[in-house]
């Protein structure tokens, strides 16, 4: 047993307590169904906009499908860490940033997920104004929709990941119907203006202007899903995996089904869709589209279509994940739904909406910034530790994730230079972040920084001692008086 150390019980947030197998809700239909969900959103309209500017759209949907593939991969890799230990992202964040120095990178990303939850919701808001417009013309307070659909989002989060699944699998249907008809309706008005939507590009470019159109796609794609890439292990932890399964492919089925099936051919989609209805309207903003090419039952039934998208995807990939951040930074007396509350708050005060026009550049800066986190993540937990983790000391004020004052300096200097040079060459941005920002990491934590602050899970490497449900074993962090730590072989 261990005495008690004052200030322990502030890492040790109930909701960020490691998740146990039997406590596992989300399958591989569940997942699938939630990227449907996640990936049929508005703001993926731009970039195939913004796409077919200078490229045609089979170039467009190419270069989407492999940024999407490329992001899922990384999202499958870090996302191993909530399956295989049942940590969430702020928790496992303690090893490459120290148990206070995670708060910073956190909370970045935390701003960012309450950013697109603003945005989305005033999509979303837009559209349940036009609804209510089209019934009753003497209608227009966006306000008051914003205010009300922000509510019955943050409502359906705070009652937990299971009630977020099950609206999941009720919208993803309607929603793929809905879309198929969008994409119908606008197709039909661009054949009637005498125009196809595969061929139309803007200004066409050739050579290596075409080249860096196509990369910019590629990376846009994955800007985009650069903050679910940093997080996923928030929602991961909560996937059904076997016990005792040693093929990471197999341990990790959900996820890759999920990333790399549901979500490219879902934002495909969606980049079609967006592409159609710049074609149309001469904008991407997806409402404005619609208004101008239906009416009546129609023009409602698509309206209501955005606001299940808008929907689906704010709870599962931002207010759940900034949920858990923001209770990791304020501590256990702030609650998982409070902690909902606090994302809407912060999302709606930042007013995202203001930069829809640039959202694409937006998405470039955001996945330079976390890409940097991502590289960072696979580093510390694939090349450094081969995903072992002593994950009693994550929840130890006094454990070996303390470094300096609870700093580990050597993840914010990868952080910071990464990012920065991410950032200098903005087209290449998440791939030029991710892979600096791993290597310095890697390089400075394994010849200087885990020599001065040893690190139990690399020097002296058990499976058995420091792996999760690959050896059958749920982590148990006990919160009572005396703060003694321990863990459960699987049954």
């Amino acid at each position: 047993m261990q005495e008690k150390k004052k200030g322990s019980s502030y890492l040790k947030s109930k909701d960020l307590l490691p998740i146990h197998h039997n406590e596992r809700k989300i399958g591989v239909r569940g997942f699938f169904m939630m990227w449907i969900g996640m990936a049929i959103l508005l703001a993926t309209f731009d970039i195939g906009a913004s796409g077919i500017q200078g490229i045609s759209l089979p170039w467009v949907v190419l270069a989407t499908l492999i940024g999407c593939v490329a992001i899922g991969a990384f999202i499958s890799l870090i996302g191993d860490i909530g399956v295989e230990h049942g940590l969430s992202f702020p928790v496992y964040m303690r090893a490459p940033f120290g148990t206070v120095g995670t708060h910073i990178p956190s909370v970045t990303r935390a701003v960012t997920a309450s950013f697109w939850f603003g945005l989305n919701t005033y999509f979303g808001s837009t559209a349940i104004n036009a609804i209510l417009n089209t019934m009753n013309p003497s209608f227009d307070n966006w306000l008051l929709c914003y205010i009300v659909f922000a509510l019955f989002q943050l409502i359906n989060t705070a009652s937990g990941i299971k009630w977020v699944e099950r609206f999941a699998d009720l919208a993803a249907p309607i929603i793929v119907i809905f879309s198929l008809i969008i994409y119908q309706t606008l197709t039909t008005e661009i054949t009637r203006q005498g125009s196809n939507v595969w061929d139309w590009v803007a200004s066409p470019v050739t050579g290596g202007v075409a080249i860096t159109a196509f990369m910019v796609v590629i990376f846009a794609n994955m800007g985009f899903w650069a903050t679910l890439g940093c997080d996923i292990p928030t929602i991961s932890r909560h996937f059904k995996a076997p016990r005792y399964e040693r093929n990471w492919f197999k341990r990790n089925k959900t996820t890759l089904i999920g990333t790399l099936i549901a979500m490219p051919i879902t934002e495909a989609f969606m980049i079609m869709i967006g592409a159609a209805a710049f074609i149309v309207a001469g904008t991407s903003n997806p409402v404005t589209a619609l208004q101008d090419t239906a009416s009546g039952w129609m023009l409602a039934m698509l309206l209501l279509m955005i606001v299940l998208t808008q929907w689906s995807t704010n709870t599962a990939a931002n207010v759940l994940p900034a949920a858990a951040i923001f209770s990791n930074v304020l501590g256990p007396k702030v609650s998982h739904a409070i902690a909902v509350f606090v994302v809407g708050i912060v999302g709606t005060i930042i007013q995202p909406w203001i930069v829809y026009e640039i959202l694409t550049q937006v998405l470039l800066i955001i996945g330079a910034v976390l890409s940097s986190v991502s590289g960072i993540l696979f580093a510390d937990y694939y090349l450094l530790r081969k995903r072992r983790v002593n994950v009693p000391d994550l929840f130890d004020t006094e454990g070996q994730y303390r470094f300096n004052g609870g700093v580990n300096i050597v993840g914010f200097i990868s952080w910071a230079v990464g990012g920065v040079i991410a950032t200098i060459f903005m087209t290449y941005s998440f791939i030029i972040g991710f892979v600096i920002a791993a290597v310095i990491y890697y390089i400075f934590s394994k010849y200087w920084y885990f020599r001065k602050f040893p690190q139990a899970e690399i020097s002296y490497p058990s499976d058995n001692d420091y792996l999760g449900i690959t050896v059958g074993r749920d982590w148990f962090i006990v919160t009572d008086s005396n703060l003694d730590y321990k863990s459960e072989e699987g049954k």
